[in-house]
Parts: structure tokens; sequence; C-alpha cells
């Protein structure tokens, strides 16, 4: 399997349930591991790798997302299960309105699965090769460029039937291109400082005993946003991605010598 395979397949691979492993059955000489609980900031992995450039200076590879967070943060830390389809939601679920979880006219809409009330874990990939924005994450190198610095913003969102919340095509890509560099038009804002680590490529194929090859610099903001599951939709029915619905869960990796220490 080529490299582009290898990277393309880390979210979309089949789930493997969360089972307790010990230190000495932990996977050995991998990178740091994703996702992981940021409100802990313990960790004994040795290696630093250095850190990615910020995204405005790295080319937009992707963007794709979740079902449920694949973090745990302050804002998203109720537990919604083990496997694929586990993960983390938003702290506010419990609390929306009958408004916010009423069904779209549109029912099923273009994200299939998606529906008020759902949390999502939102990543824009961003790479340091010379890239075009496009399907799946072997979009992020190429074949002369096969060890690129890559970099994940994240951002948790709470999905809800309602026009005045955040609007995810401001945070789209369009073909926006700055200073030469493909970006998405905005990235979020207001939902807590970035928490900024060294970890890897995250997806459902991937345990603790089996673990992800490659380093990414992540960049995970702490807090929920409300995002308008028409826009969302609006979104999966048109894009460069084609993405059309949310990919499962890792579940956290807890062996602190699979972590790295949080500054």
């Amino acid at each position: 399997m080529t490299i582009l395979r290898v990277l393309a397949s880390a979210v979309f691979a089949a789930s493997l349930p969360l089972v307790a492993v010990h230190a000495q059955e932990t996977c050995q000489g991998f990178g740091p591991q994703t996702p992981r609980d940021l409100t802990v900031s313990a960790g004994t992995h040795p290696q630093k790798f250095v850190l990615a450039d910020e995204a405005d200076d790295l080319n937009l590879c992707n963007i794709h997302f979740h079902t449920n967070a694949e973090h745990k943060a302050v804002g998203f830390a109720v537990f919604a299960g083990p496997g694929k389809h586990g993960g983390y939601q938003c702290n506010e679920t419990a609390s929306l309105t009958p408004a916010e979880l009423s069904t779209p006219k549109e029912q099923e809409g273009a994200c299939h699965g998606v529906k008020p009330g759902d949390t999502i874990e939102v990543h824009w990939v961003h790479s340091s090769c010379d890239i075009v924005p496009g399907e799946g994450l072997g979009s992020c190198l190429t074949t002369k460029c096969a060890n690129p610095q890559l970099r994940v913003e994240a951002q948790t969102f709470l999905v809800v039937n309602d026009p005045s919340a955040a609007n995810f095509l401001d945070y789209a890509y369009d073909g926006n291109v700055e200073d030469g560099l493909h970006q998405a038009k905005a990235l979020p804002e207001g939902t807590g400082k970035p928490i900024v680590f060294r970890g890897s490529t995250t997806g459902p194929k991937f345990t603790e005993r089996e673990c992800s090859p490659f380093q990414v610099t992540w960049s995970v903001r702490p807090a929920c946003a409300k995002i308008d599951i028409a826009s969302l939709n609006q979104w999966c029915a048109d894009n460069v991605f084609k993405e059309d619905h949310a990919h499962g869960v890792r579940q956290l990796v807890t062996s602190e010598d699979l972590l790295a220490p949080l500054n």
C-alpha cells in the first residue's frame, strides 16, 4: 500500500473497540498519538518533532468531520460511548430547545445521517506540500512531497436547526487563495484559545495497539459552537472534498507513553 493510500485510509477505516491497554502492550516506535483528553497535560512520549507552521502559512488540503468529538475538552466532555460512533458530545446537548432540535424541511439533507442535536468535530487539514485541495487525506501530499508538515485546525460543533447559529459556509474553501496558498475563508473564533500539541492522524482504524505513523501538529479549540444544519447540508451538497457524511472516531489515547506533554 502506498503512503498516499495509507494516509487517505486513516480516517475512513473500520472501527476497532476500545480496550484497556497496559503500557507494555502499546504500539512501539511510533510518534505521539491523537486524540487525547485536552484537560490532562500529562504525557511522556519523548519524540519532539518540529511543530508545523501556522495554518495561514500552509495549504489547506482537506476538510472533513467526525461523528461526535474525537477529543475530550472542557466544552465537550459528555461521553457518547465506545467504538466507531462514540467519542464526546458538547456539554450543551441536553439543554437544546425543541426548536433547535426540530427536523429541517429537507429531512435527511445532503450530510447523510447528521441531524439536529448531533455533535461533530470538524478538521481543517493543512499541508506544507504544493497541492490542490481535494478528496481524502491523500490530497495532502504528492509523490514529490511524501513527508509534509501537517497541521489540523479543529472545532467541535453542536448541530442545531437555527439560521442564527454559525454558518458553515463561512468556514468553507470555495477555491479561496490568499498569498498564493489555498485557505479556508475563515477559521472559527471565540471558542477558546486553541490547544496546540504534537500528535498523529486519527480515525477508527487506530487504537493504542495499532498506531498512526504520521506526525501532525494539532490546534484544537476547547469549547463548542452551534452550527446551523441547513448550512452544513448546503456544504455537503457541493464541496471539492466530496464529503457528505460524518466519519467515525478513534477513541481517546490515554497511555502516557503515547502522548506528548501539553505545554
